[in-house]
């Protein structure tokens, strides 16, 4: 399969009708979340890895990464409906694809704090730290604590605050920057459509 496919498929995804503020439900779209996986992809961190897909949130990142080889992936989000919504989607994949993902995936309605296994990756597009501060930080400690590699979305203008972080467990192999399209879903946002400036980071542990 390839990104352009992959692109594709996720776009049929549904995504959240009223998502929460408070926990900064921002779903990265699909022609994102197809470069993030198929450079993770290339990169040898998906095909035959386990897998955490950490606020899951509508399951984009790990179905997109089960579709392309993962061995299995766990869908980890506190939002019991982000929960339903990501496996209502991997019914529809498996529906469309006539393929069998169910078997690989595994859904957790907890807090990341509380996944206590351990993976080969973690690919997160977690909250920006606007509501809840340094929740960006929590999420990606986390992720360093559990996987030997991190992909992980920032805003960019956060990137030297994040470095930080990252490179007290790891390095920072690769950046990806990206144009993320945040249509008009929180009560403080003012345009229909606003691009903000995101940054996917790689990160290996020492």
């Amino acid at each position: 399969m390839q990104k352009k496919e992959i692109s594709i498929l996720l776009s049929k995804l549904k995504t959240f009708s009223n998502p929460q503020a408070k926990v900064e439900q921002h779903p990265i779209d699909s022609e994102n979340a197809s470069l993030v996986l198929w450079n993770a992809f290339l990169l040898g961190d998906i095909k035959d890895k386990t897998i955490a897909d950490f606020g899951c949130g509508t399951g984009i990142l790990g179905l997109g990464a089960l579709l392309l080889g993962a061995k299995q992936c766990s869908f980890v989000d506190a939002d019991e409906e982000a929960i339903k919504l990501a496996e209502e989607n991997l019914k529809e994949v498996e529906r469309g694809q006539g393929v069998k993902l169910i078997e690989r995936a595994v859904f957790i309605n907890k807090d990341i704090s509380l996944f206590n296994k351990k993976v080969d990756t973690v690919i997160q597009n977690p909250p920006f730290g606007t509501t809840v501060k340094h929740a960006d930080v929590a999420f990606l400690n986390k992720a360093l604590s559990t996987a030997r590699v991190v992909y992980s979305i920032h805003k960019t203008s956060t990137l030297d605050f994040i470095k930080q972080y990252a490179e007290k467990s790891g390095r920072i192999t690769h950046y990806f920057r990206l144009k993320l399209q945040l249509k008009k879903t929180m009560p403080w946002h003012k345009q229909k459509i606003k691009e903000i400036d995101v940054t996917c980071v790689r990160v290996e542990k020492f």
